[in-house]
């Protein structure tokens, strides 16, 4: 994997296998901090939101969301599933906690050398669990009030949008619950409806995507 920067000066990583960006090119901060926080978190009212990541990469988006967490004091249980954690020394080159809140890199890192497969309280506000296991076969319990679906693009890995997943997702969501991804692709809206989802077109980041989707149940 290679570092890049993107246009709002945070970084990315550039997977040349899938000739694919964990994040946008046109802003990594930018782009996390309005699909998943802005257009997700933020919506939904639970006081002690149970958030699902599908892809945990570079730990951006938990830690945006950790701070919001400290910031509304709103009590946070995160799980995130990824099958191939990023490595230690990409990110640290990543620089994340150093661009967005120095004070907490402590923090951010501990979301990184957090045990795995167990429930790990980060601040008072925000507990983690990470999962190391394959989306498309994993067997999920309980329920979920956000869903941040942050799988590489359809075109580079179809077999994370698949409907069947999509259905169990739903399934998965609270009553009102709500899931956001960057892709607004009309064949993915369509699944999306088909497994029962209320789906809307939202505008994308600044200087970024023209739409993203947000569905809620």
């Amino acid at each position: 994997m290679k570092l890049e920067q993107t246009a709002d000066g945070s970084y990315t990583l550039f997977v040349p296998e899938l000739d694919e960006h964990y994040h946008s090119i046109k802003g990594a901060l930018t782009e996390s901090e309005h699909i998943f926080i802005n257009m997700g978190l933020k919506h939904h009212p639970s006081p002690t939101p149970q958030v699902l990541e599908i892809g945990f990469g570079t730990g951006l988006n938990a830690f945006l969301t950790m701070l919001e967490a400290d910031a509304s004091q709103r009590h946070i249980h995160y799980t995130t599933i990824e099958r191939y954690p990023v490595s230690d020394d990409l990110i640290h080159h990543l620089k994340y906690p150093e661009q967005i809140c120095p004070e907490r890199s402590d923090n951010f890192y501990a979301l990184h050398t957090a045990e795995w497969n167990a429930d790990v309280k980060i601040t008072p506000y925000f507990t983690l669990h990470k999962l190391m296991d394959d989306f498309t076969k994993y067997d999920f319990q309980g329920e979920y009030d956000v869903i941040y679906f942050d799988a590489f693009a359809p075109e580079k890995q179809p077999e994370m949008w698949s409907q069947e997943l999509f259905n169990t997702l739903y399934a998965r969501l609270s009553s009102g619950g709500i899931l956001t991804t960057y892709c607004a692709k009309g064949v993915i809206r369509r699944m999306l409806q088909t497994a029962g989802f209320t789906v809307e077109r939202l505008p994308g980041p600044p200087d970024g995507k023209r739409e993203i989707l947000r569905a809620s149940k």
